[in-house]
């Protein structure tokens, strides 16, 4: 005869893990008391320090085709514009028209 497997809500998973990882309980203690398996709560503590890191990155926008272009073509004005001032600044400096030939 097959025993029901049990579900349990990630919740309580987390929860259940939290306890063993601040030393609130050992694991062989939370196993008894919960009637879970020590592989099975082992198996959820090493998935849940794999996946801790995940918490802590920045979630990736998604970016339209649209979304792109416009950010091209911001990069692009911030370029010409950065030229156009540098091109200014050496026809300034080359004293070109000479000053009182107009």
């Amino acid at each position: 005869m097959m025993t029901k497997r049990r579900k349990f809500s990630p919740e309580f998973k987390a929860r259940v893990v939290l306890e063993l990882i601040s030393g609130d309980k050992g694991l062989m203690q939370a196993s008894r008391e919960y009637e879970i398996k020590d592989s099975v709560l082992s198996r959820w503590k090493q998935e849940f320090l794999e996946r801790a890191p995940q918490l802590f990155e920045q979630p990736q926008a998604a970016t339209s085709p649209q979304d792109e272009r416009i950010a091209e073509l911001e990069r692009m004005v911030g370029r010409l514009a950065l030229q156009l001032d540098m091109a200014k600044k050496v026809f300034d400096r080359s004293g070109y028209p000479p000053k009182g030939s107009e």
